[in-house]
């Protein structure tokens, strides 16, 4: 029997915007090797699959290269697929067992809310070729948590103009480096971008996990628990944050655009 899977823009409100992710349910675990390739097989920056565990769910996420630890944007996805999708009741807060522990999912209004652990970035020099491989010059501040680098630099034009050279900028990377900046527009606190080559992914749309860590940066910074983010990748996407008893509340929209069957 053919698997479906359900290819959802996740943190945006529009099609062909945010951060494409398929999401495959399954009705029993599978091989992780089966899971690899099929993320491979799908190409986007990562692949959930959910399956139903005791009262839980349990969720993985796959880049087409590696599994992930954490993933926000596949689990806002993920989220959207089970109440429109696969019957689950939208008033339900969905709970998933993931690598990074439990993970919840729930209705805010017309968003989804996402709670994840926040993993600060501590204050670190940047490893030899970082800063190089980015075309960066001029930086504000340099941390890195257990997953990323975070590095801020001095204007949100500054984070719009990078063009990294990957080849150089996966090899000084465990997995990637968000670069942010102070917005330069009303609607906006902050802005981000998001390299993940090391992971297979060169630039990453819109990025959940890491903005659990610029929330927590930028919460410090401007004195604000709620704040509104951009990413600006080319595709564009929208996270707001709120920092809340060491947990960051991730919030955003997910529209579905296609609905795939998957027959091996």
């Amino acid at each position: 029997m053919p698997r479906t899977l359900y290819q959802v823009d996740a943190f945006t409100s529009k099609p062909f915007a945010g951060n494409p992710a398929a999401v495959c349910w399954l009705d029993e675990p599978v091989d992780a090797k089966w899971m690899q390739q099929v993320a491979a097989e799908m190409n986007l920056a990562e692949t959930a699959f959910v399956h139903p565990e005791g009262e839980s769910l349990r969720l993985r996420w796959f880049t087409p290269a590696v599994e992930v630890d954490l993933c926000g944007h596949a689990t806002l996805a993920t989220a959207h697929t089970l109440w429109q999708h696969k019957g689950f009741p939208s008033e339900k807060t969905l709970c998933f067992e993931t690598r990074s522990g439990t993970l919840t999912a729930s209705s805010h209004g017309e968003m989804i809310e996402l709670d994840f652990p926040i993993a600060p970035a501590e204050e670190t020099a940047p490893v030899d070729g970082l800063l190089e491989s980015l075309g960066i010059s001029d930086f504000t501040f340099c941390g890195k948590n257990a997953w990323d680098w975070l590095i801020e630099v001095p204007s949100a034009e500054d984070v719009r103009q990078l063009n990294p050279n990957h080849a150089l900028l996966a090899p000084v990377t465990s997995r990637g480096v968000m670069v942010t900046a102070k917005s330069d527009t009303p609607e906006y606190d902050f802005i981000s971008r998001f390299f993940g080559p090391a992971a297979g992914i060169p630039e990453d749309p819109v990025t959940g996990s890491a903005h659990c860590v610029l929330g927590e940066y930028w919460s410090r910074k401007l004195n604000k628990q709620v704040m509104k983010a951009y990413q600006a990748s080319p595709r564009g996407g929208e996270v707001e944050v709120e920092v809340r008893n060491e947990r960051a509340l991730l919030r955003g929209h997910a529209v579905v655009v296609a609905k795939i069957e998957l027959f091996v």
